[in-house]
């Protein structure tokens, strides 16, 4: 549930360039003696970490400025551990030598010392150091091969994993120089120290302590909250339930960016207990969810998954303050449909303050669980598609681009044709059943007044079809002319759609949106309101070539998530097939690629170079999109058509199901000693359309179940071992803990993985290939069911499957 609207407080800047390898090895030999066996290197200027209520007010950074300058700041991190990551060779090496200890026998030297001729020289820019050149330090003296000789076969992906380290060393170093706080700065050192040695040893970092190890309270923030708006809310229609749940993820997201204030600051509102749970909590959060935040070298967790009730309690009050003043100073940002997640955030706040002040509240209890119909509903329900503003631009030229932030989820991957020879002989439904259940569809309608005054669910198409009827909207395409008058109507709305597009794409130069609207070649469809312009499409026919070229596609702010944007995309393709042109063709930018996948668009393109090369405008960083156009379709009214064809499958399944449900009285043949009967002879089979299926004769197989079960073995062995090393096992190699995935046993009730499948094949567990297969199974459809399509893991168990399915085949343990 976690990543709700973009309301969120985060810690103060972090930057991540670099400030000389001098003043490096100055900060980090005056670390308490820690930083001084490995002090030359770039400390990279890290304010990192300095946070937010260390000394100050938490959240006090939450500004949008500083949510920018924060995210700049990670950037900036990332960019310099790429160019670190690029580096040649011995530049890397000679940044590594700072933190190795040197290899020479009975040396103590823990890091090479650059020269005193070179010690303001950085080896992240254009100092590299000879292999022969001396340490500095003057109880070393060995050369710097000496401090490198254990690097000889290290691989590049290592190199660059112990690199990274180091830079988050360093950055850690400068943060723990700015933090005033006391307590912080041992949790910083304590890291430094651990970075620090693990870059010695070659080793992962591993946090091991009293700490604990995360989640560190059951159940934790995350499910508290779900079992809440189940709890409360659950009652609801389901636009209210979604409004609920949206209100939850922005709550839970707020959270999860947080900066808590330090123990020392709130020493004096606390009790000496809860100061005490407070302290281990905060330290807690620093070291697991805020420092690996810009240190990825730690492994990071969510605070909403790793915290419970007692975290929650301490910083509530302060918390809830701070979300409501974020609500209202960001009220207008939000969409209009949006808002009511503004509207209703006070309410839920004092919902769940009363839930979590109650000793006794279900939500809290460990064994209270939702249903899992309820569950899965909130997780397919709210999978994360970043919808893009209409306004994005369709084809820029020039300038930064922003963040990529339209691509909808992957689509569902299609599954295998299924074998259609037993269900050739399937006739239509009669035409009266159709009939009939057509009119039960219509005569509902009517009679239903409720739905009609109050519709539950009327799509975005249906409200912009019906203004159009109203007179209320109006399309029109218009277009400049040198040959003919243009009138002064027709002017007046292209003015008004370059005022339209300058604004809703600010990258595009305003000398080239008025160029290409005013071009005679070009026209513009048109959406008026109130007879002005609030949105169009700017494009340019290529009859002879067979397709539209789409330059500009925009509908201003205040009239987007409307529907308006899918109607006026739909007006042009009817546009384009009355005229015989069959395609569609635009460049968009990575904001507007969501967008035109949702209209039918494609980066497969179907026309033939030639035919377009020359003729449309290319422009750099965009992706060429394709829709190909079907003639015999009115895309105005195709959505409406797609939702009566399923009003009407669901009346058809309604009925068949009422035709069914018949209750039969029980078979009585097995008490007068009959051991079976025929399926066929079941009462009521036929009538529910069951018919027999003659299944081929199987092929005679070298290693069925009958075989010699020690080579049936040594074949799912080597099958096995195939598997684990597909390039797509690795989610499945090893059982899945809770400590990963807080939830995950509370979706799966039956676990399975590669590892116990081989641990049950040593011990002779599979006699039969039907064991073998289903364990198998097992694993890919658990991965299905707990995550989305989209996920590289649902991916995964795809590929492999078909991998697997093939090796069976291969040895003839496969008739499906």
């Amino acid at each position: 549930m976690s990543g709700g609207p973009s309301i969120t407080l985060k810690s103060q800047p972090i930057d991540g360039n670099n400030t000389g390898n001098a003043a490096a090895q100055q900060q980090q030999q005056g670390a308490n003696g820690a930083a001084s066996s490995g002090a030359s290197g770039a400390a990279g200027n890290a304010g990192a970490a300095q946070n937010p209520g260390h000394g100050g007010t938490a959240g006090g950074a939450g500004s949008a400025p500083a949510e920018g300058t924060r995210q700049n700041s990670l950037q900036r991190i990332q960019q310099r551990k790429l160019k670190v990551f690029n580096l040649p060779v011995p530049q890397k090496l000679a940044k590594l030598s700072m933190y190795s200890a040197c290899q020479s026998e009975g040396c103590r030297c823990t890091g090479w010392k650059t020269p005193q001729e070179n010690r303001h020289r950085d080896v992240e820019s254009s100092y590299c150091p000879e292999f022969n050149e001396e340490c500095r330090n003057a109880s070393c003296r060995h050369s710097l091969r000496s401090h490198i000789a254990h690097l000889d076969n290290i691989s590049s992906s290592s190199m660059d994993e112990l690199l990274g380290a180091i830079i988050d060393m360093e950055n850690l170093f400068m943060s723990m120089q700015r933090v005033e706080d006391d307590d912080t700065k041992k949790v910083y050192l304590y890291l430094f120290r651990l970075l620090r040695q693990c870059v010695l040893t070659r080793q992962q970092a591993v946090i091991r302590g009293p700490l604990g190890d995360p989640p560190f309270e059951a159940p934790c923030i995350t499910k508290a909250v779900l079992s809440l708006v189940f709890y409360k809310y659950n009652h609801l229609t389901t636009p209210e339930l979604q409004t609920m749940t949206e209100v939850a993820k922005t709550f839970l997201n707020f959270l999860n960016h947080y900066n808590f204030e330090s123990p020392s600051t709130r020493r004096g509102d606390l009790t000496h207990e809860d100061a005490s749970n407070y302290k281990i909590n905060y330290t807690r959060w620093l070291v697991f969810c805020h420092v690996p935040a810009f240190c990825n070298s730690l492994r990071q967790f969510e605070t909403s998954l790793v915290f419970g009730r007692t975290l929650l309690r301490t910083v509530f009050q302060c918390m809830s303050q701070q979300l409501k003043k974020k609500c209202i100073s960001e009220r207008d940002r939000f969409p209009e449909d949006k808002r009511s997640i503004i509207t209703q955030m006070p309410k839920f706040l004092e919902t769940l303050r009363a839930e979590l002040l109650k000793d006794d509240s279900p939500i809290w209890d460990p064994s209270y669980r939702p249903p899992n119909s309820f569950v899965i509903q909130q997780r397919k329900r709210h999978q994360e598609v970043a919808t893009v503003p209409i306004g994005a631009s369709v084809a820029s030229i020039g300038g930064n681009k922003r963040a990529s932030v339209g691509e909808p989820l992957q689509k569902r991957i299609k599954k295998e044709p299924t074998d259609r020879s037993s269900s050739e002989n399937l006739d239509d439904l009669p035409t009266d059943v159709v009939m009939h259940a057509m009119k039960s569809v219509s005569e509902s309608k009517t009679t239903n007044k409720a739905e009609i005054l109050f519709p539950v669910n009327v799509s975005r198409d249906e409200n912009v079809k019906a203004e159009e009827q109203k007179r209320a909207i109006e399309f029109h395409v218009v277009g400049n002319s040198l040959t003919k008058p243009v009138d002064k109507q027709t002017v007046l709305w292209l003015l008004g759609l370059q005022l339209v597009f300058a604004y809703q794409l600010p990258e595009m130069p305003r000398e080239y949106i008025s160029q290409l609207v005013f071009d005679t070649k070009h026209k513009t469809l048109a959406l008026i309101k109130e007879n002005q312009p609030i949105g169009g499409i700017c494009f340019r026919p290529f009859p002879s070539q067979g397709f539209t070229e789409i330059v500009f596609c925009a509908v201003t702010m205040s009239e987007q998530v409307k529907g308006y944007g899918t109607h006026l995309m739909n007006h042009l393709k009817d546009y384009s097939i009355q005229r015989g042109i069959k395609h569609l063709l635009t460049f968009a930018d990575c904001d507007a690629i969501g967008y035109f996948k949702k209209q039918g668009f494609s980066k497969d393109i179907k026309l033939a170079r030639p035919v377009y090369a020359g003729y449309i405008k290319e422009y750099d960083s965009a992706t060429l999109m394709h829709c190909e156009l079907h003639p015999s379709i009115v895309n105005t009214q195709f959505i409406a058509v797609i939702r009566k064809q399923s009003e009407i499958l669901k009346e058809l399944i309604a009925q068949r199901h009422n035709e069914v449900q018949k209750v039969r009285p029980g078979l009585t043949c097995f008490k007068e000693g009959l051991l079976s009967i025929p399926v066929e002879s079941i009462p009521g089979l036929r009538e529910i359309g069951w018919k027999q299926q003659i299944r081929p004769a199987r092929s005679s197989r070298p290693l069925e179940e009958s075989s010699d079960p020690e080579k049936l073995a040594t074949s799912f062995a080597s099958v096995l071992q195939s598997v684990r090393q597909h390039t797509s096992a690795w989610p499945f190699l090893r059982p899945v803990t809770a400590a990963e995935v807080p939830d995950y046993y509370d979706h799966i009730k039956y676990p399975m993985d590669l590892k116990t499948m081989g641990e049950r094949l040593k011990k002779g567990y599979y006699q039969t290939r039907r064991l073998f297969m289903a364990d198998m199974a097992r694993i890919f459809s658990n991965c299905r069911f707990y995550n989305s399509p989209d996920t590289e893991y649902y991916r995964c168990a795809n590929s492999l499957e078909r991998y697997f399915q093939t090796k069976m085949r291969e040895l003839g343990l496969w008739d499906k």
